[in-house]
């Protein structure tokens, strides 16, 4: 459709909300997460109400799966997705499972790096 069609005047204007709304212009979560992070929704978290859509977005995929992949699912930017999860760790709902560290062993960054992938393959 263009502004020379017919129906140009019909069509819904297009909304447009800035993520960062969403977190109250927050950009740095108060947690450090990595995007490779993989999260647990905890028990008592499951069929509670929050506080906006956004974030009930962000409980209903997060669990058992990795920073990234939520922002991807949720298609929302990843640091949007950053602070929102850190809130939600803050308040103990979602819990980071361990990730790399310098102690890792080859093993378990190869583990890590498949996952990640069926994931992102997945999606």
């Amino acid at each position: 459709m263009s502004p020379k069609d017919p129906d140009w005047d019909d069509a819904p204007a297009p909304r447009v909300v800035r993520a960062f709304t969403i977190t109250a212009g927050r950009t740095k979560p108060k947690v450090d997460l990595p995007v490779e992070a993989t999260l647990r929704l905890e028990e008592h978290a499951h069929g509670r109400s929050w506080p906006n859509a956004a974030v009930a977005h962000v409980v209903d995929v997060c669990h058992l799966r990795s920073v990234a992949e939520v922002s991807a699912l949720v298609s929302m930017p990843i640091g949007v997705v950053r602070v929102l999860l850190a809130d939600l760790i803050e308040a103990g709902h979602v819990a980071v499972q361990a990730t790399i560290s310098s102690n890792t062993s080859s093993d378990q960054r190869r583990d890590l790096i498949e996952r990640t992938l069926r994931g992102l393959r997945a999606f």
